[in-house]
């Protein structure tokens, strides 16, 4: 058995993990542990990421337009090519969703009423008569997942950090002062602070630990890649209804993701699209976008995992020196660089800034006083 002694453990290597080990391997040597064989095996690899301010609750809107610089402007050296490509969020209204969507344009920022003709002119396969109203948000884009994930990677190896695969915690324990734990090729890691950034597996984590549990519900996402015929899709803006029940965006230029965004309650575990929920996307997009569909080109699933109120948990748990990165639903990527600079922060105990008001919104320890009471 290997003692390896660092100055912060963080367990999981997906976009949780790696933006928290890059912020803080600023003044801390951190080990990444991960089960998988590679980094960003489950969510973060299967993710096809859109920046949208309007996008998630309201923890999750401070980091999301608190993280737009980063985008804007990587440090140098960070990645090859832009993080970013402005791609426009168009959200249509059958009849039955006008209500609500007038109610997102109300409340949301940047967001207006666009003309029907308008998007069918850059979307030429929008069927008519299928939306009532259409709103957009201009001041979105594509991330370039692959490449932040990397770069967050190599911020914390470049400090003298260490990631370490194939290695699953099986004990996690405190003992004078510092976190251990016990990997699965019998390697012990320690240092005095430790971060549950395990996505779905983030409860599992903490019960090992003997930190409470927060109560994460894994929900399986499915996505299948289809062919838009005739069409050239490369620049139409993602599009999907106003009630948040499919939607489509350009993949790999030529090509199209359809998803029915679906939240289907799962255990923590390798997701696999359901043939249902693949056959639910394809005829909600048939519904709006005249596009016929001989087969299925690829088909995936991952799971976002969700706290009970929806919220992020980023922060120090009811033990000394545990920390929260979890909870990030399906807003992980465009919070990530934000919600790593808070993560780091808070666990040197320093003043946050301008992502003050997302912590108690974020605070891991919401939920057991919830339970206390």
């Amino acid at each position: 058995m290997d003692h390896h002694a660092f100055d912060a453990l963080v367990i999981g290597a997906g976009i949780a993990g790696a933006t928290a080990a890059a912020h803080l391997s600023a003044t801390r040597r951190v080990a990444l542990l991960e089960a998988e064989e590679s980094a960003g095996y489950h969510a973060t690899g299967r993710s096809a990421a859109i920046w949208i301010r309007n996008y998630g609750s309201p923890d999750a809107r401070i980091l999301t337009a608190a993280s737009r610089r980063f985008f804007e402007s990587p440090p140098p050296g960070f990645a090859e090519a832009p993080l970013m490509r402005p791609r426009p969020v168009i959200h249509l209204a059958p009849p039955d969703q006008v209500d609500h969507l007038r109610e997102m344009i109300a409340e949301g920022d940047d967001m207006r009423e666009i003309a029907l003709e308008q998007v069918r002119a850059m979307v030429p396969a929008l069927r008519p008569g299928y939306a009532a109203l259409a709103a957009v948000e201009e001041d979105c884009f594509d991330i370039d997942v692959a490449a932040m994930h990397q770069g967050f990677l190599r911020q914390a190896r470049g400090a003298g950090g260490v990631l370490a695969l194939r290695s699953r915690a099986g004990r996690i324990w405190r003992k004078d002062g510092a976190w251990h734990a016990e990997t699965a090729t019998g390697d012990v890691f320690s240092a005095p602070v430790i971060v549950n950034a395990a996505g779905a597996w983030g409860d599992e984590v903490a019960r090992i630990a003997g930190e409470p549990a927060i109560g994460l519900q894994p929900k399986r996402r499915t996505a299948c890649i289809v062919d838009p015929g005739d069409y050239d899709c490369a620049d139409w803006p993602l599009l999907g209804d106003a009630g948040h029940s499919w939607y489509v965006r350009a993949e790999a230029r030529r090509k199209l993701m359809v998803s029915p965004a679906d939240e289907t309650d799962s255990d923590p575990c390798d997701a696999q699209p359901d043939e249902f929920d693949v056959a639910v996307a394809v005829d909600r997009m048939q519904q709006a976008l005249d596009i016929p569909v001989s087969r299925i080109e690829h088909r995936w699933a991952g799971l976002r995992s969700f706290t009970p109120d929806r919220g992020l948990a980023i922060g120090e748990g009811v033990e000394r020196g545990f920390f929260w990165m979890v909870g990030q639903g399906g807003y992980g990527m465009q919070t990530a660089p934000a919600a790593g600079r808070l993560l780091a922060a808070l666990a040197a105990g320093q003043d946050p800034g301008d992502l003050a008001g997302a912590v108690p919104l974020c605070d891991p320890r919401r939920f057991s006083r919830r339970q206390a009471a």
